[in-house]
Order: structure tokens, then C-alpha cells, then sequence
């Protein structure tokens, strides 16, 4: 391990890429009913046709070779607080802007730092008309190329200090955040720990809370007894219901028994394929998703460096500590942000998220639980508007507006 910053190529060996492609060949596929469609999963024929795109003709290597073209990566130990050192892989890519505004994205699962690969280009992006940003990613601890935390009890304090430390060791001793799906819940936590002094806002595009309660938001109750639902309060509403009832067996059997899991997901590429792909599909609105795309998503697990099991024990972890609840007492107190999806898996009525330091909401006709992904021009254009010139968050970092050259 090193304590100082390194240079980081992916670079899977031969032997690696050979294992996976014997391992596709002895697939064993299930049955299937007739007329079975996406009412019991994963379509047989998908996963049949992914599995032989995989091993016959997905060309791992080329897609290795534009992720390192395209990211520039780095690696570094970071400390932290009961669990030692852990290297721990990002990306770093600055701003030709010298003002421009330090961010910290943070990627969820089943996703990775493939994530900020089309958002990365805009961010730090120069021009008069819109703010520009220094842009900071990294594997979560047991995803992707970062080393898994060997203990228990790695939560969203722990994601969250190392999500913090690694912007000071890069120098950013101010900065923002953004995030989805468990990018939303640890930058909603490092906002917490660390806002007003280090992290001056913060932005989800998975805005999450609890229905309001009278002794914790009287106001918002009220108004929530008395006033109706929009047309799209109820959209979000049927939607949360979907995912509720059809969409969450993933989430109970990560949060009560990943170790089980683990070992199909660890052990058989198909599994892991077929895992992963159902989500890409059920969670987006109707993206139009390649082969080589979907393949490339779990690749980066297949080929992670603990190997996909350890990216599901988060579930467990924060489950067991109650941190999927966030008491008063730890709403953030920073100017904060919300990109609105229309296929976000939870999306509570807007009312419910009005908080006194929301100063800015974007709210978009398509798009689903992977923003950065599906619509990345629509993700950063709303933080372009939130820290630019007019925008409620302009400035909010001393000396970084984003404009300079």
C-alpha cells in the first residue's frame, strides 16, 4: 500500500478474462414458462443472448482501453476510523477553469465509477454561461478497484470519511457533492458530518424521506392532510408502490443475507449478469441499453478487485445500524439541491422533501434511477443552474465560482 496519490490503469490479466469465458460456456440456464415475458425476471432469451455475446464476441480489452483513455485514475490509502488503511481507487479530472468548483460524485450499486463516464466531459466543461467543475469519483470500498474493508460494521460514516478525506488529500478543502442511490444517502451523510465548514452544498438526484410525522414536520403534516396530490405526486406515489412490492427482493435478501448471495454472485458470471441487468432495465425509462453496455457495467464487477460479494454487504451494514432512517437531527443544514426523475424507483410526494435549506428543484418529463447514465445533459445542466451565476448556489464555495480562466 501507499500513502501517496498513484497512477491507476485497469488492467485485467489474460488468465482472468480466460476463467470468465470457460465458466459462460458451462452455464446451465433454467426453464422458463411460456409467455413468461418480465413478469418472473430476466428474460430467458436475454440472458441467453448476453451470455453468448460475453464469451463469443465482448471484447473486454477494448473497453478497458477507452475507460483509461477516458478516466483519469488514481489510487491512494485512506484512513479509516476502526478499519485501518484502505487503497482505495478514483478518478481525478481538473477543470482547465482555475476557479472552477470542487465536486465529489458518488456512484451506487449496482453502478460504479463508469457512471461519471458521460457527465465527466460537461463538468469540466469552460464557458462564459455556465459554472465549471473540478470533478472527484471513486469505487466505493469493495467495488469496482478499491480494496474492501475487512471488518464489520463499514457504514455510511465510513463511505462517508472516505469520500472526505480523499477530497483533502487532493487539496479540496471546500467543496460539493453529488450522488444517487447510495450516492445519495452518503453525500446526504457527509453533508451532515462535514457541511458549513468543508462541504458547502449538496445535490441528490434520489431525493429520499419519510412521510411527515406532527412532531418532527407539524407544518408539512398538515399541509399534507389538507392539500391533494398533483397528477405527479400520484405517479411518484404508484411508482414507490411498484418498487415496493415488486422491485425490492434484491434489497431484503443484500440487507439480511449477502454473504448467501454472495456465493452465486461470486462464483457464476450469468448469475451476476442476470442480477445486475434486471435492475439496468426495470430501474431506467426505457434507455435503450447495448449489449456491449450492459456487459461492460458488470464486468467491472465480475472483475472488481474483492469481487462482486463485497459490493452487496453495505445493505447489511446499514440496515443493522437503522441509517435508512434520517432523524431530525441529522437533516443537512447546507443549501441543497434535488433533480427530479420521473422512473426513480422512490419519488415521495415534492411537498414531503421541502426542507428550510432546499433552495433549488429540477424536475424533468423522462429519465430514471441512473441520471448520470441515462440523462446526463438534463443532470448537469441542473447543476450548472443551482451553482451558476443566478443560481441559489452561486459562490458558495470562497474564490470558486466556476467561471475564471
Amino acid at each position: 500500500m501507499s500513502t501517496v496519490e498513484s497512477s491507476y490503469r485497469i488492467d485485467v490479466a489474460d488468465d482472468k478474462i480466460q476463467q470468465l469465458k470457460q465458466k459462460l460456456a458451462l452455464t446451465v440456464f433454467p426453464d422458463e414458462l411460456e409467455d413468461a415475458g418480465w413478469d418472473y425476471g430476466v428474460p430467458l432469451t436475454d440472458v441467453k443472448r448476453l451470455v453468448t455475446h460475453w464469451k463469443d464476441d465482448y471484447d473486454w480489452k477494448k473497453h478497458e482501453a477507452e475507460l483509461n483513455e477516458e478516466l483519469p485514475q488514481f489510487t491512494r490509502d485512506i484512513e479509516v476510523d476502526g478499519h485501518g488503511a484502505l487503497n482505495i481507487h478514483y478518478v481525478h479530472k481538473k477543470s482547465e477553469v482555475v476557479d472552477a468548483i470542487p465536486l465529489l460524485f458518488v456512484h451506487g450499486w449496482p453502478g460504479s465509477i463508469i457512471e461519471v463516464r458521460k457527465i465527466l466531459p460537461l463538468l469540466i466543461q469552460a464557458s462564459p454561461d455556465h459554472p465549471s467543475f473540478h470533478v472527484v469519483t471513486f469505487s466505493l470500498p469493495g467495488y469496482g478497484f478499491s480494496e474492501a474493508p475487512k471488518k464489520k460494521g463499514f457504514a455510511l460514516q465510513e463511505f462517508a470519511q472516505v469520500g472526505h478525506k480523499l477530497m483533502l488529500s487532493l487539496g479540496y478543502n471546500e467543496y460539493v457533492t453529488q450522488g444517487g442511490d447510495w450516492g445519495n444517502w452518503i453525500t446526504k451523510r457527509i453533508a451532515h458530518i462535514y457541511g458549513g465548514k468543508h462541504v458547502k452544498a449538496w445535490h441528490s438526484n434520489m431525493p429520499t424521506i419519510s412521510p411527515p410525522q406532527l412532531f418532527n414536520r407539524p407544518w408539512v403534516f398538515l399541509n399534507n392532510l389538507l392539500a391533494s396530490y398533483s397528477a405527479d405526486d400520484k405517479n411518484g406515489l404508484e411508482r414507490s408502490k411498484w418498487f415496493s412490492e415488486k422491485g425490492m427482493g434484491y434489497f431484503i435478501e443484500q440487507s439480511t443475507q449477502p454473504q448467501t448471495l454472495g456465493y452465486s454472485l461470486a462464483d457464476s458470471p450469468a448469475g451476476l449478469l442476470a442480477w445486475i441487468y434486471e435492475k439496468l432495465v426495470t430501474w431506467t425509462d426505457k434507455y435503450p441499453w447495448n449489449d456491449d453496455e450492459v456487459l461492460t457495467w458488470v464486468s467491472i464487477y465480475w472483475f472488481s478487485r474483492a469481487g462482486p460479494a463485497a459490493s452487496v454487504r453495505i445493505y447489511y451494514e446499514v440496515n443493522k445500524k437503522g441509517e435508512f432512517v434520517t432523524p431530525k437531527e441529522k437533516y443537512a443544514t447546507i443549501p441543497t439541491g434535488y433533480s427530479y426523475f420521473p422512473q426513480e424507483l422512490i419519488r415521495p410526494p415534492r411537498r414531503w422533501l421541502k426542507m428550510p435549506h432546499l433552495v433549488f428543484e429540477g424536475k424533468h418529463s423522462s429519465g430514471g434511477h441512473f441520471a448520470a447514465h441515462e440523462k446526463p445533459e438534463e443532470l448537469v445542466g441542473d447543476l450548472r443552474t443551482m451553482f451558476g451565476k443566478v443560481g441559489p448556489a452561486h459562490s458558495v464555495v470562497p474564490g470558486k465560482t466556476g467561471y475564471r480562466l
